[in-house]
């Protein structure tokens, strides 16, 4: 049974940080990417930041500068460091682990709420 369980989430004011965690079971987390997704009410789930099982990184423009994804294999965890707060960053945020193909090895975690006010 896979598990992808995210915590760190939280109300933060403008400006502020914030660290996600992502801790996984029941996949071999080497073989995975790890990616962080979210959603805003009334919008679209849109792709936050992304890490290969070889480290390589990927980030939204939006995020660009301001949030950074890092992974621990032997930990099976995953994080989203997230600084310089804006409230457009409010949303839930999920975690997501694919390896290809992605039909068939998709996982979610169940999202955890960040709210930035102003």
């Amino acid at each position: 049974q896979v598990q992808l369980v995210e915590s760190g989430g939280g109300m933060v004011q403008s400006g502020g940080s914030l660290r996600l965690s992502c801790a996984a079971s029941g996949i071999i987390f080497s073989f995975y990417v790890m990616a962080w997704y979210r959603q805003a009410p009334g919008k679209q789930r849109e792709l936050v930041a992304s890490i290969t099982n070889g480290g390589v990184t990927n980030y939204a423009d939006s995020v660009k500068g301001r949030f950074t994804t890092a992974r621990d294999n032997p930990k099976n965890t995953v994080y989203l460091q997230m600084n310089s707060l804006k409230p457009e960053d409010t949303a839930v945020y999920y975690c997501n682990a694919y390896r290809f193909p992605r039909n068939l090895n998709d996982y979610w975690g169940q999202g955890t709420q960040v709210t930035v006010s102003s």
